[in-house]
């Protein structure tokens, strides 16, 4: 932390914004050091609350030297840090983040619900689909259509928070359609429970030209995972194993 001297200018700065040191931070951090010299200064600008405790920790453990922190403007708190990590270690992480499998284990939770574990994380899920606006909880298509509107809407803020554009409010409205609801029921033999379009609508105030919008939004879906597993498609593999 600062002693009271000059701190020096920093050779590199990068937003965070509101992603968490287990949400996308620390690669943002390793991404930003991999140019600077040993011993350059980067700036990092975020505005998770749990960065403050997790960061220093990370510093501590991979041997960079965390200088000052402070409040600054927009509900940010900034923090300087010292390069001491080598390149091989960004590339280290940066495989390990290419090789990460992310799991979910849910488990019957009686009355046509399930509960699903998602690291520290408790998800309430209710049938595949439902038509009913009295159930207890959301239908497994909504969390799906929910997860879309989630990516975009946190993946835009990050993008736009990039390049320093004031978001005030953002919201996205997903609304999908399936191919055949009666096929998914068992009324109808034809067809597909498949959605057959999704419709996607993002209102947003913020302080950027309208093609700069567009251009970081298709930027977003672009490089979306949940966006792009939903325009390839992707193999599902299902096992059965009796216990």
């Amino acid at each position: 932390m600062a002693d009271g001297g000059a701190l020096p200018e920093p050779d590199a700065t990068c937003d965070g914004g509101d992603l968490d040191c287990g949400s996308g931070l620390l690669l943002i951090i390793r991404s930003a050091m991999q140019p600077l010299q040993p011993g350059g200064h980067l700036l990092v600008k975020s505005r998770e609350r749990s960065v403050r405790e997790d960061l220093p920790a990370w510093c501590r453990m991979v041997g960079h030297d965390l200088l000052d922190e402070q409040e600054a403007d927009g509900g940010y708190r900034h923090y300087l840090l010292r390069k001491k990590q080598e390149d091989k270690e960004l590339e280290r992480d940066l495989q390990q983040a290419k090789d990460h499998v992310w799991q979910t284990r849910v488990r019957m939770a009686g009355g046509m619900r399930a509960k699903a574990g998602v690291r520290n994380h408790e998800l309430q899920l209710g049938q595949p689909a439902s038509f009913d606006v009295q159930d207890e909880a959301p239908s497994a298509i909504e969390f799906l259509l929910a997860a879309l509107g989630g990516a975009l809407n946190t993946g835009l803020q990050w993008r736009l928070s990039q390049q320093q554009i004031d978001v005030p409010n953002l919201e996205v409205v997903v609304k999908g359609r399936l191919d055949n609801s009666l096929f998914f029921l068992g009324v109808e033999d034809e067809g597909s429970p498949a959605l057959a379009k999704v419709d996607v609508h993002v209102y947003t105030d913020a302080d950027c030209a309208p093609d700069v919008l567009e251009a970081a939004l298709a930027e977003t879906v672009r490089r979306c995972p949940v966006t792009q597993s939903l325009l390839r498609g992707v193999e599902v593999a299902t096992n059965l194993t009796v216990i």
